[in-house]
């Protein structure tokens, strides 16, 4: 039995192997072809040879859960293990952005505060090559105001965020800023990172494939954990005491992965819907459902219809045309927003050729508030609102599930929790492959474990898969590489094996 065997109790010592004598069992020689050494490690036991007793259930799919966890945990694991670490730099950038970034986003609390059209006209008299698209009043008392332009100097995608002390109007800095968490230089080079390792498109496939194989390999190695024979449940949760060993770094990568299998698979899940290949498909998915987020229409009367096409309120980016006409102003627009229900932190986007202001709640943090309305400039009236309380609940569930990926849902919990997640999957990783070393060179299951499926579960599961790889891409075309390799180093183990008995005959 390997040191991880579940027949053996959890609490038993290592044993030293001692020479056979009289009256003593010898040890046993290797195991006859097709079983591995071990096959009845961290789960059920194979059936006894000789007993022509097919396995089933747990029994019969386990090895091929086994096997398919540790391929995709060897070949795998390093692309979980930079995104895990760029994940866990993006989680701590929020709190360091407060402190590289302190000078721009904080300033005394005044007395009073000034009208949004000054301080507007504050930023562009340091900026006049810019074109204002959208207002972030401060959120808070000793917050500056980010006034967002749209500027040639700055990389397309991004805004030029001029920070303005609202109480003087003086101007503290000026810096690009992304995405509609405003994310400054320090956050966006960390979301790069994460996202596509600065490689463009190119270095998207490392996430996508990161995130296509999170949770196969996380829920694999739960039931792998849960279907393990142990004498007592503290086991389950509860990683062993004792001297290095392989079974002791089992034991500890058994209970992390078990605490950390929810979170894993929620980044999994969330993380996909940004990807290339299969975030396509879920939208669609999504669309049919009637699941997609809606917007606040601003297109004013006479105007060409369409749909808004903004994102994180960022409609008016490079190039876009302002609007021509009267226009109230916007602190007359907030003000009638305010009065629709618009309430706590706000941002407001700037009217274009044939559309009006929109005010929008940005509060991310549960409960959410993320009302919208849209407001005509030539009047001040509200000409539509959105209410997140209308939104479809799938749409709903989609935004909690992608502004806690960010750290944005539950606030600094939610970035300790995501560093936690990251630090974990860490840990996961680093304690695998320490459990390989240790085995080596120890198979985890014989090949061939799929025959000894039963068709009636092998049928469905090859369906499902087909099904899974074909939603998934990046997962379907890794899974059939791996097949490719295995078939590979099985037939260059035959050959070998062939060659060997070859010599080892004795000619005649």
């Amino acid at each position: 039995m390997t040191i991880d065997d579940p027949a053996r109790p959890d609490t038993a010592e290592p044993r030293t192997t001692e020479p056979a004598t009289a009256g003593t069992q010898p040890a046993p020689g290797p195991a006859p072809d097709g079983v591995s050494a071990t096959a009845a490690s961290d789960g059920e036991p194979p059936a006894e040879p000789g007993s022509g007793a097919r396995p089933r259930g747990w029994s019969a799919l386990r090895p091929l859960v086994l096997r398919l966890h540790f391929y995709a945990g060897v070949l795998i694991a390093p692309f979980l293990l930079v995104a895990a670490a760029s994940g866990l730099l993006y989680a701590l950038s929020f709190q360091a952005e407060k402190v590289v970034y302190a000078h721009e986003l904080e300033v005394p609390v005044g007395e009073r505060t000034l009208p949004l059209s000054q301080q507007v006209h504050a930023a562009t008299k340091v900026n006049p090559n810019g074109t204002v698209t959208a207002v972030w009043p401060p959120a808070e008392p000793g917050a500056t105001t980010r006034v967002l332009m749209a500027d040639p100097d700055v990389e397309e995608g991004r805004s030029l965020a001029v920070f303005v002390d609202p109480y003087t109007g003086e101007i503290r800095g000026q810096l690009p800023s992304y995405g509609g968490s405003g994310a400054l230089p320090l956050r966006t080079w960390t979301d790069e990172l994460h996202r596509d390792l600065h490689l463009g498109d190119l270095g998207r496939n490392y996430s996508e494939l990161a995130a296509s194989w999170l949770w196969v390999v996380a829920l694999g190695g739960l039931a792998l954990w849960l279907g393990r024979r142990r004498r007592n449940r503290r086991s389950l949760f509860v990683p062993e005491r004792g001297p290095k060993s392989r079974r002791r770094t089992l034991s500890w990568h058994g209970v992390v992965g078990l605490w950390a299998v929810a979170g894993l698979v929620l980044l999994s899940a969330t993380g996909l819907t940004w990807s290339r290949y299969a975030g396509e498909n879920i939208d669609v998915v999504r669309s049919q459902l009637g699941g997609a987020t809606p917007a606040v229409s601003a297109t004013l009367d006479g105007a060409a219809a369409g749909g808004s096409g903004e994102h994180e309120g960022h409609g008016a980016g490079h190039g876009a045309a302002p609007a021509q006409g009267p226009d109230v102003g916007i602190d007359k627009a907030v003000e009638a927003a305010r009065a629709a229900g618009i309430d706590g932190p706000t941002a407001v986007t700037l009217p274009t050729e044939g559309k009006g202001y929109v005010v929008k709640e940005t509060d991310a943090q549960f409960p959410v508030h993320l009302d919208s309305v849209a407001v005509d400039p030539a009047d001040g009236t509200v000409i539509d609102e959105l209410r997140f309380a209308d939104y479809p609940v799938l749409a709903q569930l989609t935004r909690y599930g992608i502004d806690a990926h960010m750290g944005v849902f539950l606030g600094l919990f939610n970035q300790l929790a995501l560093a936690a997640l990251a630090l974990a999957l860490i840990l996961l990783i680093v304690m695998g492959y320490r459990m390989w070393w240790l085995r080596r060179p120890g198979r985890p299951a014989a090949r061939g474990a799929w025959r000894k499926v039963p068709p009636t579960m092998l049928l469905p599961l090859l369906a499902a898969t087909a099904l899974v790889g074909w939603f998934v891409p990046m997962l379907g075309l890794s899974l059939l590489a791996f097949l490719v390799v295995d078939i590979a180093v099985g037939a260059v183990t035959k050959a070998r094996s062939r060659n060997r008995d070859r010599d080892l005959t004795p000619s005649v």
